[in-house]
């Protein structure tokens, strides 16, 4: 971890940019995989399945049996700890829902909007090393709020051809449709284009690596929804004086371990935090069973020293992180000032775990930069607007001559008329 003391301003875009990875054999690696599926369905699915994660399905979809028995292979810790987290996630998603109200713009022209759940949505699981059934929470239960009449999930199998229960045992109270044993960039074609067995459906959600969010960049250049632009998980860690530096330390190193491409930032105002943070990294590092992977993470990550706050805000604006801890006296105030970044955690009892799991927020969030422009996934992304306008005859004869001055004046005589006629019928 490089450590930057009071950087000048001309200097930050280098130190906001996330690390770069070659990406010319990668899209025509996805490319490839995705013309397979788009090709062949099921059977592309079975064939790559067999080579990528060397498993053989008996069935592409997950049964309703295996269903039910996921509950069974999960300890009553783990199910009431799930269970707890959906409860705190559901009651803030549905403090989300509001109603739009009609309003009348001009007397007699009424215009109101109508949310409407999107009919058929995708949710995509990674399995691996770290199967992720807290975003089987996270993505199903807004979209069941929402009213999505289909929700279906993929998620890779093991070599057994099996899915992790806790994700089938979470996708079961949730009210996810249909499960599929389909992982990587496959089951992103499977969810954009259909195959036999799987549906096409109208956006696609989830985390993946980085073949997985290539191929959600290709299909989405081909007309399919996706929830957001993506990269590696990040996170910044904000410290004053008074921060703690296990705790920080600790803060960096669970997000160091998502992944060697993930990135962690430490931005201190005192150059004896900073390096009390550092050697608390050296020490705790060596406890994590993913000791080589947070190690490669930290190998390009960045500390920086700022003594002035105001710079410091800044900077953090400036990066705009997924992430962003606030271990300070006054984290409240500081919070205020925060324009740019996809989840804020007010003071250091707020751990990003907590986030990450159980406090109700969503952990499907912009990364590299996009939550300049981008908000994390929310109820609203699983509803789309459709607005409508009535007219009276009154209201005609009000709004009428304002739009045919309008389009006379863009020189569209059509428009023009298609007011003009009705105006006429009503003298």
């Amino acid at each position: 971890m490089r450590l930057y003391n009071n950087p000048p301003l001309e200097n930050w875009n280098a130190l906001v940019q996330r690390p770069s990875f070659e990406t010319g054999y990668l899209e025509s690696t996805v490319k490839n995989i995705l013309n397979r599926v788009k090709r062949s369905g099921d059977f592309a699915l079975r064939e790559l399945t067999r080579q990528l994660d060397e498993a053989e399905l008996n069935s592409i979809e997950v049964t309703q049996h295996e269903i039910d028995q996921s509950e069974n292979l999960l300890t009553a810790e783990l199910r009431n700890a799930i269970r707890q987290a959906a409860a705190n996630i559901k009651q803030f998603h549905e403090a989300q829902q509001r109603i739009t109200p009609h309003i009348e713009t001009m007397p007699g022209v009424q215009c109101w909007r109508k949310a409407v759940p999107i009919q058929r949505v995708g949710i995509y699981i990674p399995g691996g090393s770290a199967p992720l059934f807290s975003t089987v929470l996270m993505l199903a239960i807004p979209a069941s709020l929402a009213g999505c009449k289909d929700i279906l999930l993929c998620s890779p199998p093991d070599k057994n051809g099996n899915i992790h229960p806790a994700i089938l045992f979470a996708a079961s109270i949730t009210g996810v449709t249909r499960i599929f044993k389909i992982g990587g960039a496959q089951a992103i074609g499977a969810l954009a284009y259909g195959t036999e067995t799987i549906q096409p459906v109208y956006k696609i959600f989830g985390p993946g690596n980085q073949y997985v969010t290539m191929a959600k960049q290709l299909v989405n250049q081909e007309g399919v929804a996706i929830d957001m632009p993506a990269g590696p998980s990040e996170v910044l860690v904000f410290a004053d004086e008074h921060a703690e530096p296990k705790f920080i330390a600790a803060d960096l190193l669970s997000q160091a371990e998502h992944g060697p491409d993930s990135q962690v930032v430490l931005v201190a105002m005192h150059q004896h935090v900073a390096q009390n943070v550092m050697n608390e990294v050296e020490q705790q590092i060596k406890q994590l069973p993913r000791y080589e992977i947070a190690a490669k993470s930290l190998a390009h990550s960045n500390g920086v020293i700022f003594p002035e706050l105001s710079n410091a805000i800044d900077f953090i604006n400036a990066y705009a992180p997924e992430h962003l801890i606030l271990h300070s006296e006054n984290a409240d105030e500081i919070a205020e000032t925060i324009v740019n970044a996809g989840s804020v955690f007010v003071g250091s009892y707020a751990a990003e775990a907590i986030g990450d799991y159980a406090s109700g927020t969503n952990h499907t969030l912009p990364t590299n930069g996009f939550a300049k422009a981008y908000a994390g996934v929310s109820l609203d992304s699983f509803i789309k607007h459709i607005t409508f306008q009535k007219v009276s005859r009154e209201g005609l004869k009000n709004i009428g001559p304002v739009v045919e001055v309008m389009a006379e004046a863009e020189n569209l005589i059509g428009h023009k008329n298609a007011i003009s006629v009705r105006l006429k019928s009503l003298t």
